[in-house]
């Protein structure tokens, strides 16, 4: 008697599907186990015998949990395939970590399907299990090299602003002890510069280090510091700061506030130097930053101003070099009412 073959599904002229099943299985480069109903093991792939070095004699008919020496006896197993399974036909990424007979402790990651024919009368589970112990592994130690990366950032420029500060104490100890004026005067603006950086420095750790700074309080914390380390209690002058919502002034690139930093810090030592010669009894510092990837920082004062035919100085070179890192022009007007530096960054 001839049997009819369905043309449509050409599976159905193969005489012994298991054969096929058990081929398909082989294939797989990753363990898989089919299980029954009652989690007995109904066919292994070549993968599984080959990762976990068992013989098909202990697998076959064996409920998971006695494979081994127990070694799949695992309560997250336990929990996906009693519990969770059940309750959800596909089960995707559940990941266990035991101790296997021969591999040691091992992370692995479970992937299983629940197959279900003729009214739950026949029921079989996919399970397929993929080694990831060097995945986690790797994962760990760039953990562990990020976190040692971000301690040293955090600690370098502690240490740059230790040795800054020492190195403005043995300028300030050797301005005392020089007989000559101008090297005197030398000494002291070496120091004031040295104590500028270390401010810049200090207030970029308290800032936190961010690839973008905040500048409104960067600003006010770095003039702060610039007021209690080179204006005396004395001096009647005060440093404003105008940034943050009231003129549109946002964030700045870690790089980009450092160079601004300095920017400041010389200009207040300009300012402090030269725009208050007769004392600084109602004088006074503004620095202005607006905009954000298109800003302007403005320094200005009410001294005195310079004159037309004064050679720029140190400072201005220093200020002019800053701005340059920043794709930056620089500005300066001055009268008699004071003196106004502008950093313009307008990109096209």
């Amino acid at each position: 008697m001839l049997t009819a073959i369905d043309q449509s599904d050409p599976l159905s002229a193969i005489s012994d599907p298991r054969l096929l099943a058990q081929a398909i299985v082989d294939t797989i480069r990753e363990p898989l186990l089919v299980l029954d109903s009652k989690l007995r093991v109904i066919a292994a792939s070549r993968a599984f015998y080959t990762t976990f070095a068992l013989d098909r004699s202990e697998v076959g008919g064996r409920a998971v949990y006695a494979l081994g020496a127990g070694q799949w006896d695992i309560p997250g197993l336990r929990l996906l395939l009693e519990e969770i399974l059940p309750r959800h036909t596909v089960m995707e990424a559940y990941e266990v970590v035991g101790d296997f007979a021969g591999l040691g402790a091992r992370t692995m990651l479970l992937n299983a399907r629940r197959i279900v024919e003729h009214g739950d009368a026949q029921q079989m589970i996919l399970l397929a299990i993929e080694d990831i112990t060097a995945r986690r592994t790797a994962e760990r130690v760039a953990a562990d090299l990020l976190r040692q990366k971000e301690i040293l950032l955090q600690e370098v420029p502690h240490r740059v602003a230790n040795s800054l500060q020492i190195i403005a104490s043995i300028l300030s100890l050797k301005a005392q002890t020089v007989e000559s004026d101008d090297v005197r005067l030398h000494l002291e603006d070496a120091n004031r510069r040295v104590l500028s950086v270390a401010a810049v420095q200090r207030q970029l750790r308290v800032s936190g280090n961010l690839e973008r700074i905040e500048m409104a309080p960067y600003l006010r914390s770095l003039c702060a510091a610039l007021t209690q380390s080179m204006i005396g209690a004395a001096d009647a002058l005060t440093i404003e700061v105008h940034a943050g919502p009231d003129t549109g002034g946002g964030t700045a690139t870690s790089t980009g506030a450092v160079s601004l930093g300095l920017i400041v810090t010389e200009l207040v030592i300009n300012s402090l130097k030269h725009a208050f010669p007769g004392g600084t009894k109602g004088g006074a510092i503004s620095v202005v930053y607006e905009g954000d990837a298109q800003w302007r920082l403005t320094v200005s004062d009410n001294g005195v101003g310079r004159r037309d035919d004064a050679a720029p100085g140190l400072g201005t070179s220093i200020v002019e070099a800053l701005a340059a890192q920043v794709d930056a022009t620089v500005t300066v007007a001055a009268s008699n009412k004071g003196t106004q530096t502008s950093i313009v960054h307008a990109p096209a």
